[in-house]
């Protein structure tokens, strides 16, 4: 009995339709340059960036609380910063030049720019 339910299963499968990423942010948040869509972008590039915060300090053993003495902060701020808020330019940059991390940002139509 499980077999047959499972060749249900595949047959289902291949009448399913597949999505690029694109296609599926598009259906959900809708087109490139909308509010909502842009806001997602936003918040991922956030989130992205403290998760290279946060991996950054763990390949230097440091805590948060270490992190943030080295910068002027308290570990709470740290905690927020790796959780994708509170950042701007001069914060990550302070952050990777703390932990002696080059940062470099490829900005298209730019090129490769040094944060520090």
């Amino acid at each position: 009995m499980e077999s047959l339910h499972v060749c249900e299963l595949f047959a289902n499968f291949a009448d399913m339709k597949f999505y690029t990423e694109d296609e599926a942010l598009d259906k959900v948040l809708g087109k490139e340059g909308t509010p909502l869509r842009e806001q997602y972008a936003s918040d991922m590039n956030a989130f992205l960036m403290g998760e290279a915060i946060k991996k950054a300090r763990q390949s230097k053993n440091l805590t948060q609380e270490a992190l943030g003495e080295m910068i002027g902060v308290k570990k709470s701020q740290v905690s927020r910063m790796e959780n994708g808020n509170n950042l701007t330019f001069a914060t990550i940059a302070k952050v990777f030049k703390a932990m002696g991390i080059s940062a470099n940002f490829d900005m298209v139509g730019v090129g490769k720019v040094a944060l520090w």
